[in-house]
């Protein structure tokens, strides 16, 4: 197996901290505190900021946690309207989105915690969030079975009053049970949706229409849902503690087989199957279990190449990220509290980690800048969609 030493594994459990694992060795990094999240509760800001719900125990009031990558304790702690569980950032970490048992999605500005919207999603309580790849769309399900599009630019335009985000792109009566897991592969707003639910099913949606394009059923719930770099084979999380892998996309004529393609790989996880993570460019795949384990599988042939996880406790969510990365040392090794480094003197590594954050945040800006016509561009063709839907139904009246 290539070392995947560059990359990082949170791990979440429910009464415990949030847990850092070298991905190649499986050694404990970094744990950080204080923190009671439910699952879908963690998520990256940009590269330097990490997110997670937290529930209080004693008043069930609900708040965000952000920490860095170099304390264990959280530097900010952003109270919101009500309880939330899913989290999701866009691509540059700037601004974050939370699910509430009410059904709302609260819009919030990071690092500062503003709360900028919130509006109704689903009739029920958000179970899970994802935003595409260029950070125009924000894709949610919910216990309700539906699945909503927004856009985001919609979202964040402060300048309208009251809930004008009400209406989404999309509305999707997707599942007979809770949606548990949504996920897209890459393209924009031309990209494919995956969403798995508690009915047992993985469904395949077009993105720029909103329209179903096919159905895999499986012989138990499944619990998430990821997607190979090439966006050939999608993966899938059981309930039964196996690992699935499918077909991404099959012919007209093969789609009235909605297995088709679909395996198991042995062998099973002691617990169900609550995340699975694409690792190490593609070559690897992540899978945790409610049981505490983690897995680092070889694509190539779905092999266990190595296990290792919480001796106490389950897991209940999992992410993968290379990190805070210092350019400086040309190797773009991780910085984490706690970790040894090649320079002997405080004095040495303290400039190196200033130099590596002044290299992401220009790093930002160069990609804001770059990012600003193609973010018009998508604006432009997401708002034409949109008057297209209203006088198709103002000629339907």
């Amino acid at each position: 197996m290539t070392s995947i030493s560059r990359e990082i594994l949170l791990a979440i459990s429910p009464e415990g901290p949030i847990t850092a694992y070298d991905a190649f060795t499986g050694n404990l990094l970094a744990q950080f505190s204080g923190i009671r999240s439910p699952p879908k509760g963690i998520t990256l800001a940009g590269k330097s900021v990490i997110a997670a719900s937290h529930i209080s125990a004693a008043t069930a009031s609900g708040s965000i946690c952000l920490y860095n990558w170099w304390s264990s304790a959280a530097f900010h702690h952003i109270p919101t309207p009500e309880p939330v569980a899913p989290l999701v950032a866009t691509s540059d970490g700037s601004y974050l989105f939370s699910g509430g048992l009410s059904g709302h999605i609260h819009a919030l500005s990071i690092p500062s915690g503003e709360l900028l919207r919130s509006f109704p999603a689903h009739h029920k309580p958000v179970s899970c969030l994802a935003v595409n790849d260029d950070s125009s769309l924000l894709i949610s399900g919910g216990d309700d079975g539906s699945i909503t599009v927004f856009p985001i630019l919609q979202i964040l335009d402060v300048s309208s009053v009251g809930d004008s985000v009400r209406f989404p792109l999309y509305q999707l009566r997707a599942h007979s049970s809770s949606v548990t897991a949504v996920t897209t592969g890459t393209g924009g707003c031309n990209s494919t949706v995956i969403s798995s639910s508690l009915d047992c099913t993985c469904k395949f949606w077009s993105l720029a229409h909103g329209s179903h394009l096919r159905t895999v059923r499986f012989p138990t719930v499944i619990w998430c849902v990821a997607v190979d770099i090439t966006e050939s084979e999608f993966y899938a999380g059981g309930a039964d503690g196996r690992v699935y892998i499918g077909i991404m996309k099959v012919g007209k004529r093969q789609v009235a087989s909605s297995d088709m393609g679909v395996v198991a790989w042995a062998p099973e996880h002691g617990g169900a199957v609550i995340a699975v993570a694409v690792a190490n460019q593609g070559l690897n795949l992540v899978s945790a279990s409610a049981d505490g384990s983690i897995r680092i599988w070889d694509v190539e042939t779905g092999t266990v190449v190595r296990v290792f996880g919480q001796e106490r406790g389950s897991i209940i969510d999992l992410v993968v990220t290379k990190g805070l990365a210092s350019k400086g040392l040309g190797n773009d090794r991780v910085i984490l509290r706690g970790e040894s480094s090649s320079f002997s003197s405080k004095e040495l590594r303290r400039p190196v980690k200033e130099i590596g954050e002044m290299q992401e945040w220009f790093n930002v800006v160069v990609k804001d800048r770059r990012g600003a016509i193609d973010t018009l561009e998508v604006a432009i063709s997401t708002y034409e969609r949109l008057l297209g839907l209203f006088l198709n139904q103002a000629k339907g009246g």
